[in-house]
């Protein structure tokens, strides 16, 4: 077994030390073929230099790509797709690569509450493939796929907006509630939104001062009268209810002194 390997590794040494060119792109796909993207790549490395502008680049680029994929090194896959697609914009694996640029990105796209950096990108570039390839099969995908990544955004924007809930900034929290609804409408916290926004203008209004007070227990009615004509049968309407009832008598009293 030992032997076997170390006549393994020789011959693979004197593939990367041949000056033949062709061999080793016919070896560098014999071992792409394989799974040995280990040993691939090393020769496709070189070989993406040294046939630039010639008639086997594009392969070489689709493969040099496609081995970086299969090792999980998105980021650098990514890149190396989106060149195969600059370069060859008529090649015959340009739709392919134009689709595998962004989802290399979407692979990068890390849990809701770490950095949304890689999120954007992989649906900032899934969108241009839609635009790019209308027709293509692949746009349905895409579209699911930009779906999932504006959840995954909604989710961080409502959990930040329910931290200024939480620690009592009532101010920001209707301000962050508010830009979730605007930035993500649709998402799957909507009605947990308007019954925040509820709690949290009673609260802010509760705690104003005499010239404000009237006004923001005005808001948080009308905030209650959303929610009411949203979510009539919502199993958080007693306790909005019960908010308002609060709040109607706040106001009686403000109106008799």
């Amino acid at each position: 077994m030992t032997l076997l390997l170390l006549v393994s590794c020789s011959k693979y040494q004197k593939i990367l030390k041949s000056s033949d060119l062709n061999l080793k792109f016919e070896k560098a796909v014999m071992y792409y073929e394989k799974d040995d993207y280990n040993r691939a790549l090393p020769l496709l490395e070189e070989l993406s230099t040294a046939f630039r502008g010639s008639a086997k680049a594009e392969e070489v680029n689709y493969y040099y790509a496609y081995s970086h994929y299969s090792l999980g090194e998105y980021l650098i896959a990514s890149y190396l797709f989106e060149t195969y697609s600059t370069t060859f914009p008529n090649g015959k694996h340009a739709e392919e690569c134009q689709y595998m640029t962004a989802y290399c990105f979407y692979l990068e796209s890390p849990i809701y509450k770490l950095d949304s950096k890689n999120t954007y990108k992989a649906i900032n570039q899934l969108q241009l493939f839609t635009n790019l390839y209308p027709k293509s099969e692949r746009v349905k995908e895409c579209n699911n796929l930009i779906d999932e990544l504006r959840e995954k955004l909604a989710k961080k924007a409502f959990y930040n907006a329910k931290q200024y809930y939480i620690t009592e900034y009532h101010k920001s929290a209707i301000i962050a509630f508010k830009n979730v609804l605007i930035d993500f409408p649709g998402n799957k916290y909507e009605e947990e939104i308007y019954f925040f926004i509820i709690e949290s203008s009673f609260e802010l209004a509760k705690n104003s001062i005499s010239t404000k007070k009237q006004e923001r227990m005005e808001s948080t009615i009308d905030a209650y009268n959303d929610f009411k004509q949203r979510y009539p049968n919502s199993n958080l309407f007693k306790q909005a209810k019960n908010i308002e009832q609060k709040t109607l008598k706040l106001i009686e009293t403000i109106k008799q002194t």
